[in-house]
């Protein structure tokens, strides 16, 4: 019997190829219909044989592209149509919006095969993607997802591109970053002082300058890195002067994995990890073997070092050239967030970087890269950002409301509450430095645009003297304070489930404000979430 149905599909369903995907499904079963985006998710509407129907159902969750992530399927019978063929329909947009965004992606192995390829059209071109890596957060202005909401709307495709964009078995079919280096963004460097250096190939001339002992400051996905020869004592000690670092260790970036496990302990867990979309800097072992190769300055008194591997074709070129580990840290100013526009990088790294590696594919929104370790074969994530933002967290219970929480003053983030989701910012740094504090305030009406959020409650610390907590009183809502402590004890049961347990909880996590009025340090509490007594206390 002939049938047709509408399927509502919502998750992370944009950006990751699943228009292409539900499109080569539904035209391999012979059915026929159409699939958009909206600012709820997915809409499909499909006709033809109930029973292929319902196949097409099963395989919209057994094939479902690497990047996406089907939350919830709803479906309603509607009236056959007799629809001729299956389409992809031009996006609509509505008032509500629930569609999840894509993190940023890793370049995908097809990319960075293509990317050294010379007989490539994309041979050695810097800004190479497709519908499984690439931008994603970092351009997006608003929903749906299409080119024209990207910060890549100014860039015109060209026939080839546009040729792969509608071809449906092309890897490259309705990726909305699609470019080449004839129609897309491209790549410069320039000196301190701004002045434009004439070369043929920039990545190349800025691979040399680092061979030489020289720092560059190099505009990447989500803001600028700074990045220096990690094997020269010289360059980083000056690195470490200039940024007014202290003893704080520098992340690196090593050209690939066989380095890095020369370098350090790897587990299986720490490759999977090292290697994958999320590609964030990982805490690793140092052998004994690494410190006879990286600077000692890279991480003072610490068996640890940070390392990551490239995760876009920028990364990859400048690495593959200079053969070496480099330190490749956030370009920004002493505790200030980091940086996304060429212009503002020119002026506030010049007394930093001796040269700029500058592209015009703007950042919408900046992000730092994201820091995690692992312990007893588990991922533990110390920095949640690029790779893992702005992906929801799910809890152990659902919210009857829209609740915004402001976060702490000290390494900040904050997170918006819909329904049985969390969803988290990225890191925004200390608020109590105003230009933090201006990045929570652009975070906070991003996430509130792209997400439709519309708060009915805003939590904030109970410390009454927190940037934070002045801007909750600014807000024309009802206001929640909540001591840091207890904070800490309730994310955790969250963390594990125990949401309405009673427990015996402890929290130290240096000083707090505390409920009489006092600094309150580690913690014991009893009791249940939102129900706390303080039973005892070290401070």
């Amino acid at each position: 019997m002939i049938k047709r149905k509408l399927l509502r599909v919502y998750g992370i369903v944009q950006g990751v190829g699943f228009r292409p995907y539900v499109y080569r499904i539904a035209t391999s079963l012979g059915l026929r219909g159409f699939v958009r985006n909206d600012t709820l998710g997915v809409e499909i509407e499909i006709e033809g044989d109930e029973e292929k129907i319902e196949t097409f159902k099963r395989r919209l969750y057994s094939e479902c592209p690497p990047a996406a992530s089907i939350d919830r399927l709803v479906e309603e019978e509607t009236d056959v149509r007799g629809d001729a063929s299956f389409i992809i329909l031009e996006s609509s947009s509505g008032r509500e919006r629930e569609t999840l965004i894509s993190p940023d992606l890793a370049t995908c192995p097809d990319c960075l095969r293509e990317l050294f390829d010379p007989g490539d059209r994309r041979f050695r071109y810097p800004f190479i993607n497709c519908t499984n890596c690439g931008p994603r957060y970092t351009i997006i202005e608003d929903v749906p997802y299409d080119r024209p909401n990207t910060t890549m709307r100014k860039f015109e495709m060209c026939p080839e591109c546009r040729a792969e964009y509608e071809n449906p078995a092309d890897r490259r079919f309705h990726a909305q970053p699609n470019a080449c280096p004839v129609c897309g963004p491209e790549v410069w460097l320039v000196e301190g002082n701004g002045v434009k250096i004439q070369v043929g190939d920039p990545i190349k001339a800025a691979a040399r300058f680092i061979q030489e002992g020289k720092i560059i400051a190099l505009k990447g996905l989500g803001g600028f890195h700074v990045a220096c020869d990690a094997t020269n004592d010289n360059v980083v000690k000056r690195l470490r002067a200039l940024k007014k670092r202290g003893d704080k260790p520098f992340a690196l970036m090593a050209p690939d994995l066989e380095t890095v496990e020369r370098l350090c302990f790897l587990s299986d867990k720490e490759r999977e990890l090292l290697t994958s979309p999320k590609c964030p800097i990982l805490l690793l072992e140092a052998r004994e073997e690494a410190w006879k190769v990286i600077s000692r300055d890279v991480a003072p008194r610490n068996r640890y070092i940070g390392f990551m591997l490239p995760y876009t074709p920028l990364h990859h070129l400048l690495l593959r050239e200079t053969k070496r580990p480099l330190v490749m840290t956030s370009g920004n100013l002493r505790d200030e967030s980091i940086i996304k526009d060429n212009d503002v990088a020119l002026e506030k790294l010049s007394g930093i970087a001796d040269y700029f590696l500058l592209h015009n594919r703007d950042i919408a929104t900046r992000i730092d890269d994201s820091v995690a370790r692992v312990i007893d074969g588990k991922e533990i994530l110390i920095r949640r950002a690029r790779g893992y933002v702005p992906a929801p967290i799910s809890l152990p219970f659902t919210s009857d409301k829209e609740i915004l929480a402001l976060g702490p003053m000290m390494k900040s983030t904050l997170c918006f509450l819909r329904g049985q989701r969390a969803f988290l910012s990225q890191y925004l740094g200390d608020n109590d430095i105003y230009d933090n504090y201006l990045y929570l305030l652009e975070i906070m009406e991003r996430l509130k645009k792209l997400f439709g959020f519309k708060p009915e409650l805003v939590v904030h610390d109970l410390h009454p003297d927190y940037p934070t907590t002045r801007l909750a009183g600014e807000m024309e809502l009802p206001a929640l304070a909540v001591q840091h402590h207890e904070a800490h004890l309730a994310s955790v049961l969250a963390e594990k489930g125990s949401f309405d347990d009673e427990v015996l909880g402890v929290a130290f996590d240096g000083t707090g404000y505390g409920r009489d009025g006092r600094i309150w340090g580690g913690e014991f509490f009893a009791g249940k979430t939102g129900n706390f007594e303080r039973i005892a206390h070290i401070a």
